[in-house]
């Protein structure tokens, strides 16, 4: 943290809690300034900090610093973007210019890059504060950070992201950014019962990221709804032709969209049982019978096909492949600074031979034929985003055998928080759309949401 406090807010009850399209619009008409919801933020993070731990950088005078500009321009009339004075915390994979990025390893202690991500250049120009860099796994894998769970810190946060959906569902922030190979959004924003969002493979740049997997690593978000989901990725979107993976195409409109009324009523097709061997457990099976009873006509019950079954070796023998080679450098630089599970996956990535490398690379095509004829059916496949909720304990990060499947064939993905086990840890309901079809599938998501609270007794926003 930074010697340079704020300031107290006036009545930050009016700031936090309040969903992030609402601040935005509160900041863009005036009433709210972009010094009074950094200090309130800030206030926020120093209430809940110790416990849940979710920065690795945060600087205060420096968040205090860019509010401040972003009020001066106002006032001065000059254009102010789509996310004025929005805080939006980065995890800590994202290169940011003089602020430190370390990968989540001490191979990169006190590494400040010279440059921003695309993604950061992007966030200034669309106004957003950025408020700080959140805790990383060790170089986005599996080892796992110091962040605790926000509901309950006994229980992991999940990976690798876990920073980023911890500092959301802590309420240090409104918005976060993170990335995922497997699971490294959808799960830790099940577990810390937020919203989060893996867009279609290639729709964000990963230009100044760090990179693990180029075949898999997607850029994704976390707010605490659809819409505030929605309005952080507009800002994201679009080619980058430092990122091969992006293409040019038209603005997706996400959060226009997501706010739209659906023309007709979804078709759902829910998957119960998902590939990988792996049972949900009593309370999820529950939620997800519950749901098809609220769901009705609405949705029918999907089997995938046999081919899915492979899907989790095929996603891990590219990603560790892929390790192997994006992360020779830390293995030359520093093998006996990493933990054994990173070097055992980098270990395994080597032995991989070339053929069965490049035969995988063909399976993403393949199975997502077969998602085509399943959309003809349906306006999104829903599942369980976690086996469990977040298990107890700090050693590992939980389970992503529900994420990567999904990953590998490069589709969109949302995790809604509508899920409780017995003991009140959140669970989450994940959303799978058709590749590309993001906007969609984040209007179907926030239908979704309201026909669940409707259905409990709960207001709506339509």
């Amino acid at each position: 943290m930074g010697a340079n406090s704020p300031t107290a807010t006036r009545r930050p009850e009016r700031i936090i809690g309040l969903d992030a399209v609402t601040t935005r619009d509160r900041l863009g008409n005036g009433i709210l300034r972009a010094t009074d919801v950094a200090a309130a933020y800030l206030a926020q993070v120093r209430a809940r900090e110790d416990d849940v731990q979710a920065f690795v950088c945060l600087d205060e005078g420096h968040v205090m610093t860019q509010a401040e500009r972003l009020d001066d321009m106002r006032k001065a009339g000059l254009p102010t973007g789509p996310l004025f004075g929005v805080p939006v915390a980065l995890k800590d994979v994202i290169d940011t210019k003089g602020i430190p990025t370390e990968n989540g390893t001490v191979i990169d202690a006190g590494r400040v890059p010279s440059a921003d991500a695309t993604v950061v250049r992007k966030l200034k120009a669309a106004g957003a504060v950025i408020m700080g860099k959140t805790v990383t796994t060790e170089l986005a894998f599996l080892q796992p950070g110091k962040t605790r769970n926000p509901v309950n810190p006994a229980h992991t946060p999940g990976g690798s992201s876990q920073g980023s959906a911890a500092a959301v569902g802590a309420g240090m922030v409104p918005l976060a950014v993170g990335t995922q190979t497997g699971g490294s959004v959808i799960r830790p924003a099940a577990y810390c019962g937020v919203v989060g969002y893996k867009p279609s493979f290639g729709a964000i740049s990963r230009s100044g990221i760090l990179m693990q997997s180029p075949t898999l690593d997607t850029v994704g978000v976390f707010s605490t709804t659809v819409e505030g989901a929605a309005m952080l990725a507009d800002a994201l979107f679009g080619d980058d032709p430092s990122d091969p993976a992006t293409t040019p195409s038209a603005p997706p409109a996400l959060l226009a969209t997501a706010l739209s009324k659906v023309p007709v009523r979804p078709a759902l097709a829910i998957v119960s049982t998902m590939p990988g061997g792996v049972p949900a457990s009593e309370d999820m099976t529950l939620a997800m019978e519950e749901l098809t009873g609220i769901l009705g006509e609405d949705s029918f019950p999907l089997i995938l096909p046999p081919m899915f079954d492979e899907a989790a070796e095929i996603r891990e023998r590219i990603n560790f492949a892929e390790m192997a080679k994006c992360y020779y450098s830390y293995e030359r630089r520093g093998r006996d600074q990493l933990s054994a599970v990173t070097l055992d996956a980098i270990d395994q990535g080597k032995a991989i031979l070339a053929r069965d490398y490049l035969a995988a690379l063909d399976w993403p095509k393949l199975l997502n034929t077969a998602l085509d004829e399943i959309f003809m059916r349906c306006d999104a496949i829903i599942c369980p985003a976690t086996p469990t909720s977040a298990p107890e304990g700090l050693s590992s990060t939980g389970s992503a055998i529900y994420n990567g499947v999904w990953t590998l064939c490069g589709v969109p993905a949302v995790t809604l928080p509508v899920f409780e086990d017995s003991n009140g840890m959140p669970m989450g309901l994940q959303l799978v759309g058709r590749r590309g079809n993001d906007a969609r599938l984040l209007r179907t998501a926030r239908w979704l949401m309201n026909e669940i609270k409707s259905a409990s007794g709960e207001m709506t926003d339509g």
